[in-house]
């Protein structure tokens, strides 16, 4: 290797080093990798802006906007109810998290899976408050350990299956030679010849997660809590006629135990039914009484079938899918203090609907209408976010802020939004060669057997447009809901990553690593994987797949053995990144959501490596002999 092979493997260590330290922000350091770089010449300028406009950065950036609609709609509800239910305990969670991911990601790329998944497990652990950090890191996992099991179930073991194609092409690979001399052609890669390797190592990772790697997760939560929040209001709902709630008991309808709040009582046709139990089913028109912090009465009002008990809400000029949550609280300048909030004409005064008031940090009974306004006192807002720049000053009032994530979802469009994303899915996933041979035939062509499969990242710019266009999430919210710091640290470990290959470095490593076997080949087999595993963790699983399949080979050929063992350990090796956040994207995408450290990931994941490590290693050649 030459001089910039190693100061690009010093630049990898120092980058390392700080990012396990934990102090600065990721894309910070990834980044200055890449200026230390750029800086001496080993980076072109479009090899270290080059993430920047690379396909799989730019996938998952509109990604987050697919999912910015699932969530504004409250599609996302239904979802977090059907994967991860109301679990009891935290394995019984993980084993519902982790289970069908793995089974869903074999077929659907894990990419995008995952994009879907982060702020429905993220909604699932704030209302069940549970940490984040407990779930994010099970989620990328399972993703990862589920597309080793089929072949398209990432984008490495395609990869791995369009070089095995080029590879038969060019006589590389060559066929079997039968009892009766004749020599039979090699096929190309099935999509369950990975499987018999695949789904052990999947479920030996996944009981690993479940069993043990739970308790090495680390356990952030904020060191205040907004479940803290001193200031308790008094909320009124109301049970659409029309909700799905009507007829579930309290706890079947998810209102039993909500985080930070509690319901203290239902005022059915006038009559006031206090100490509610758990067990009294609801009815259409049920006024329900919550008490509890803000963020609890913002929870409320995205729940599907409640709406605010005050017909004023409804009186605004703005439609309530652009408006949100806003705190203010009154200044003694305020015309309105001594007048109850019904006679002081709040609504018409400001276009605004007070849904709750608090006055020195207690909760106000009796109806909203009736309270009369003091110095001092904080209302709950619903009104337009313009609301926010017109009274910022005004001196009506001390404080105007606004709650983030508080626009009520759009229910009506949920079903939309479901099948926008399964289009996306089914589109992406399906081979459509069969459709194109069709059409030939119904015009007198004959087929060609194609294998036709549209872009992920062109069926995903379909989905966010269509998202849009239904206005199942707003521009401003798809904007918001893109996260810049995980895109931009994708984007600078794939330019560390082109530097680690253009220099030679990684094949340097993994050169060495294959030489240490000599001629055994189950040695040299395990070399070969342990060599594809690390540049996996230092590069990136496609450009892993791409240098340490022509070495593997390479090292058959050369050992006279079967070649099929070797392509079965890479495919597994390069998709099982499990040590570091910049080995796979999933882990680098739940980074951010789980609150992680780097050092978490070598906690977990280097154990987790070394477990699929034996397993693949000790069941290939067993499958397929040498």
């Amino acid at each position: 290797m030459g001089w910039d092979a190693w100061y690009t493997l010093a630049v990898l260590v120092l980058t390392f080093g700080l990012l396990a330290w934990g102090r600065a922000p990721t894309a910070a350091v990834l980044w200055g990798g890449v200026a230390l770089l750029f800086a001496v010449g080993i980076l072109s300028t479009d090899k270290a802006l080059g993430g920047l406009a690379n396909e799989g950065m730019v996938c998952v950036a509109v990604l987050y906007i697919v999912g910015a609609g699932i969530s504004e709609t409250g599609a996302i509800d239904f979802l977090a109810q059907r994967v991860l239910g109301s679990p009891k305990n935290p394995i019984v969670a993980i084993t519902r998290l982790m289970l069908p991911t793995a089974a869903i990601s074999a077929f659907i790329n894990n990419t995008p899976l995952v994009a879907i998944l982060i702020p429905i497990v993220a909604d699932w652990a704030k209302k069940n408050r549970v940490p984040a950090s407990k779930l994010m890191i099970p989620l990328s996992y399972a993703a990862i350990l589920g597309g080793t099991c089929s072949l398209i179930g990432t984008s490495t073991n395609l990869v791995i299956s369009g070089l095995y194609d080029k590879a038969i092409d060019t006589g590389r690979i060559k066929g079997k030679v039968l009892p009766d001399g004749q020599i039979e052609a090699p096929r190309p890669l099935a999509m369950f010849d990975v499987s018999p390797v695949g789904i052990p190592v999947t479920i030996v990772g996944c009981a690993f997660m479940i069993l043990i790697g739970r308790k090495l997760l680390p356990d952030r939560r904020a060191a205040i809590s907004q479940l803290d929040d001193p200031r308790q209001y008094t909320v009124e709902m109301l049970v659409d006629p029309t909700s799905p709630l009507i007829g579930k008991t309290i706890e079947e309808g998810g209102l039993r135990h909500l985080p930070g709040a509690y319901l203290a009582e239902i005022d059915r046709d006038g009559m006031v039914l206090p100490a509610v139990s758990p067990e009294e089913r609801l009815r259409a028109n049920d006024r329900l009484v919550f008490v509890g912090v803000v963020d609890s009465v913002v929870d409320l009002q995205r729940t599907r079938g409640l709406k605010p008990a005050t017909d004023q809400v409804f009186k605004l000029s703005s439609p309530r899918s652009e408006r949100c949550l806003i705190e203010a609280v009154v200044s003694n300048t305020c015309g309105l203090v001594g007048k109850t909030i019904r006679d002081s004409k709040f609504r018409s005064h400001y276009n605004a609907v007070v849904l709750a008031a608090a006055r020195n940090g207690r909760r106000l009974t009796g109806k909203i209408g009736d309270i009369e306004v003091a110095v001092g006192d904080t209302f709950l807002l619903e009104a337009h976010p313009t609301f926010v720049e017109q009274h910022r000053n005004s001196r009506d009032f001390f404080l105007v802020s606004r709650l983030q994530d508080s626009t009520p979802r759009r229910h009506e469009k949920a079903g939309i939004a479901l099948a926008i994303m399964g289009c996306m899915i089914l589109a992406a996933s399906v081979n459509w060669g069969w459709a194109f041979d069709l059409v030939r035939q119904l015009v007198g062509m004959s087929p060609l057997g194609r294998d036709i499969r549209i872009p992920m990242l062109n069926a995903a710019a379909v989905a966010a447009a269509m998202m849009i266009l239904t206005r199942c999430c707003t521009v401003e919210r798809a904007r918001q809901n893109l996260n810049s710091d995980i895109l931009l640290a994708i984007a600078a470990s794939l330019a560390i990553s082109s530097a680690l290959e253009t220099t030679g470095a990684a094949r340097g490593i993994a050169s060495a690593l294959t030489s240490v076997a000599g001629d055994n080949a189950w040695g040299t087999l395990a070399m070969i994987y342990i060599g594809t595993m690390l540049v996996t963790e230092l590069v990136t699983n496609n450009a892993a797949a791409a240098l340490m399949f022509p070495l593997s080979l390479e090292a058959a050929a050369e050992l006279g053995v079967n070649h099929f063992p070797f392509v079965i350990v890479i495919m597994v090796a390069a998709s099982a990144g499990f040590a570091t956040p910049i080995g796979y994207q999933t882990n680098l995408m739940v980074y951010g959501p789980g609150g992680y450290r780097f050092s978490d990931y070598l906690k977990i994941g280097i154990p987790l490596d070394l477990l699929c490590a034996i397993v693949a290693i000790a069941l290939a050649p067993l499958i397929w002999p040498f």
